[in-house]
């Protein structure tokens, strides 16, 4: 629950407790703020026991946790069944960047020449048009 308190704030707000209701009353204070919190999680599990009877017997696996949109995606990403942990270990980010910057730079990859047919590639270099002795070349705003 205090996961994310360190040690200099925790002496802190001990401190402050100290300074606010005083020694004599802080034991009654915290066995108040105990019973509450106590109460609290009683009332919620009370709640998602009832929740889950309503249901009926067909999502007595249920958990509330699944609810959290992350932890869902998550344990439908680590489902074997569906087989995408092959596909997200097939794919390669890298290799693919370094396959693209290859061909728009016209360098020749050792991933690609040997995995792609020299055929089915498409030539992405740009090439310099042959210009005759009067013409001009032609005029492009975005290099200006």
């Amino acid at each position: 629950m205090f996961n994310d308190i360190g040690p200099l704030e925790l002496v802190t707000i001990i401190v402050l407790a100290v300074l606010v209701f005083g020694p004599d009353k802080l034991p009654k204070v915290i066995q108040d703020v105990m019973r509450t919190i106590r109460k609290i999680r009683e009332f919620s599990e009370s709640a998602k026991q009832d929740i889950r009877n309503e249901l009926g017997p067909e999502f007595k696996d249920f958990e509330f946790e699944d609810l959290n949109p992350k932890a869902f995606i998550r344990k439908q990403l680590d489902n074997d069944e569906l087989g995408l942990k092959e596909i997200r270990n097939g794919f390669d980010l890298k290799k693919e960047m370094a396959e693209v910057t290859d061909a728009v730079h016209g360098r020749e990859s050792e991933v690609s020449s040997s995995s792609v047919p020299a055929s089915g590639r498409v030539d992405m270099t740009k090439k310099p048009e042959e210009l005759g002795a009067d013409e001009r070349p032609p005029f492009d705003a975005d290099a200006t």
